[in-house]
C-alpha cells in the first residue's frame, strides 16, 4: 500500500516512524544522563558523559538514517535492519532483568520495524525493480 500523502509505501513510512522514535528516545536519554551528570555529580564524570555522549551520537544518527528510509535512499536500510537486530536482545534483557515497560515496547518496536524494513513494498522502494534477483533483463 502506498501513502496517499508522501507517495512512499506505507512499510517504509512506518520503519521511518520507528527509527526517528528510537533516535528521539537515545536523544533525550543521552540529554537526561547529561544534566543529571553535571547537576548530581557523578561518581564517575568522565564515563558518564561519555555515556550521555554515545546517546546522543547514536540518536543523531538514527535521525540520519531515519531520515534515509524518508527519502528511499538505498543505503539506510542496512543500518536500519542491523539496528533493530542489535535492539532485540538489548530489549530480551531489559524484559529477564524485570522491566516490562521498557523492554516489551522496544522487542515490539523492533520487530514492526524490521518487518517493515523486510516488506516487499519497502525492498521495491529502496532496492528499485530492475535490481531484485529474479526480476529485470538479464545481465
Amino acid at each position: 500500500m502506498i501513502s496517499p500523502s508522501t507517495g512512499r509505501p506505507a512499510t517504509l513510512v512506518v520503519a521511518g516512524a520507528v527509527l526517528a522514535a528510537e533516535g528521539l528516545l537515545a536523544l533525550a536519554l543521552g540529554g537526561y544522563v547529561a544534566v543529571e551528570t553535571l547537576t548530581a555529580r557523578a561518581s564517575d564524570l568522565v564515563s558518564a558523559l561519555a555515556e550521555a555522549g554515545l546517546a546522543v551520537v547514536a540518536g543523531a544518527a538514527l535521525l540520519w538514517v531515519a531520515w534515509g528510509l524518508w527519502q528511499a535512499l538505498r543505503w539506510s536500510r542496512g543500518p536500519a535492519v542491523v539496528t533493530q537486530i542489535f535492539v532485540v536482545p538489548v530489549a530480551i534483557t531489559l524484559i529477564q532483568g524485570g522491566q516490562y515497560g521498557y523492554g516489551v515496547p522496544l522487542v515490539v518496536a523492533a520487530v514492526v520495524a524490521l518487518a517493515a524494513l523486510l516488506a516487499p513494498a519497502s525492498t521495491r522502494a529502496l532496492v528499485g525493480e530492475d535490481d531484485m534477483p529474479g526480476r529485470g533483463s538479464p545481465h
